[in-house]
């Protein structure tokens, strides 16, 4: 992953352009990251910087964590996340990143925790078809056959089927930037990006090549 920033999702609103289009755009607050360690491929394997976002109070930490700050005389973090980077030596511990680093980037790929959904059918989760919904049939909302009996005797691993809905990791590639505000740490995207609104997302600049 290369170097992007750690953000709050705001939610959405819309923007016009020189033509008086409407965007739809979802709103991102950028707080600064701060270096909280350097990782090098003679420590660690691979050239890394490790920051951290959202400082918070001592009880909330274990004291592994509260040591690892404590170390660098820095603030206690309630969210850390690494980011790869070619030359950790332009680096160092304690130095903030802000939005300055998106600056003249055109796309970016969003990664946050999709909305959990809870239990759902393979109606919803699957999108699958439903059967006739007549009085005779028994067979609304249901999976049908999951496979025979005899051979091979046993469910295949992967198959769709009822069970948990979202809650899970999500990117969503080559978002266009609007609008970079450095002054009021605001980042506006055009559409959507994973998660409710509150929730932290990682924006990076865009790595898909297609256009």
């Amino acid at each position: 992953m290369t170097l992007g920033v750690i953000g709050k999702k705001l939610g959405m609103t819309q923007v016009f352009d020189e033509q008086g289009l409407a965007i739809p755009v979802t709103v991102i607050k950028v707080d600064p990251l701060t270096v909280t360690q350097v990782k090098t491929v003679d420590t660690d394997g691979y050239n890394a910087i490790q920051t951290g976002v959202d400082a918070d109070k001592e009880k909330h930490f274990t004291k592994a964590e509260l040591g690892h700050f404590a170390k660098n005389k820095l603030e206690n973090f309630r969210h850390l996340q690494e980011f790869r980077v070619d030359n950790p030596a332009e680096y160092e511990v304690g130095q903030k990143i802000d939005l300055s680093v998106l600056d003249g980037v055109a796309k970016v790929d969003v990664t946050g925790k999709s909305i959990g959904k809870g239990f759902q059918g393979p109606v919803k989760r699957w999108n699958f078809n439903r059967g006739p919904m007549a009085h005779g049939s028994k067979n609304h909302r249901e999976p049908g056959s999951i496979g025979a009996g005899t051979t091979p005797g046993r469910i295949y691993k992967g198959k769709r089927m009822a069970g948990n809905m979202g809650n899970e990791k999500v990117t969503v590639a080559k978002l266009t930037v609007v609008k970079v505000d450095n002054e009021n740490g605001l980042l506006l995207v055009k559409g959507s990006v994973p998660g409710p609104e509150g929730k932290l997302v990682t924006v990076v600049p865009s790595r898909v090549k297609w256009n």
